[in-house]
């Protein structure tokens, strides 16, 4: 069964349209992307590896939300598909969204230690799953392994943390 999505306004504003994935996308219209940074009270960063015929690429959980839900509800159901965790109960922190000319994007993040060995990850999407810390996450970066929707969703939730830990 095919896919459908909901589509937006350079705004992030959730219009009437919709499409199927694969589809062309009307102009002027954008699908969402979500992800999520899941980082554990060590300060380590959770990263999967899609398989080979998706990339083979490390990255953080995401996705498109389907037609009917929001970007917050698209995450979670992500992360449950992607890696069997259910984050509906977990404080999750928008914190950062836009358009970047061709999707629109919100960023999440959540605190959450998680023992890898229970994670009931989705074979079709994903080779494998670890924590990396922020030294291990630069070496990436300078070895070209993240790419650079990757590399600027890390600035981004450094940034972020850093915010937030100056106003504890």
């Amino acid at each position: 069964m095919r896919e459908r999505r909901d589509l937006y306004n350079q705004f992030g504003q959730k219009t009437d349209k919709t499409y199927y994935k694969g589809e062309k996308i009307l102009d002027g219209y954008y699908p969402m992307v979500v992800m999520i940074v899941i980082q554990n009270t060590k300060g380590e960063f959770l990263m999967q590896k899609r398989v080979k015929s998706k990339g083979g690429d490390w990255g953080v959980t995401g996705g498109h939300p389907k037609s009917g839900e929001t970007p917050l509800k698209g995450i979670i159901s992500e992360a449950y598909e992607e890696l069997g965790i259910n984050l509906s109960k977990d404080p999750l922190i928008e914190y950062d969204s836009g358009w970047d000319g061709k999707e629109c994007f919100k960023m999440y993040y959540v605190q959450k230690d998680l023992d890898l060995k229970t994670l009931n990850i989705q074979k079709e999407e994903l080779e494998e799953v670890r924590w990396f810390s922020l030294e291990q996450l630069q070496q990436m970066v300078d070895q070209n392994e993240l790419n650079e929707d990757q590399i600027s969703c890390f600035q981004k939730v450094c940034k972020f943390l850093e915010e937030k830990n100056s106003n504890l």
